[in-house]
């Protein structure tokens, strides 16, 4: 049985630290620019259910930890893309996808 990868599907994980992207062969640009396109993906849908939930507690009338849990979650998930900004621009200027 293989094992998963935590960090992949943990976007809210508050120790990811930033990498030195300009050190890391292409082969390992690569793969962490496959790994930012399932990150991205998954935030993406994450942020949709997030908000999904915000909706559906409006329309019934209660405003609460309902509504401010999803708001926090949508921050946290929009203010990890420090490190993602720091791989497209290392990718660009060698000229990878």
């Amino acid at each position: 049985m293989s094992k998963m990868n935590p960090e992949l599907f943990n976007p809210l994980n508050s120790k990811m630290e930033e990498k030195d992207f300009a050190g890391l062969t292409d082969d390992e640009l690569k793969t962490e620019a496959k790994k930012l396109k399932s990150r991205t993906i998954l935030n993406a849908f994450i942020i949709g259910f997030m908000i999904g939930i915000i909706v559906w507690s409006i329309l019934k009338s209660t405003l609460g930890l309902l509504t401010l849990i999803p708001l926090y979650f949508i921050y946290k998930l929009a203010n990890n893309s420090k490190n993602d900004k720091a791989l497209k621009e290392v990718l660009k200027e060698r000229g990878l996808k």
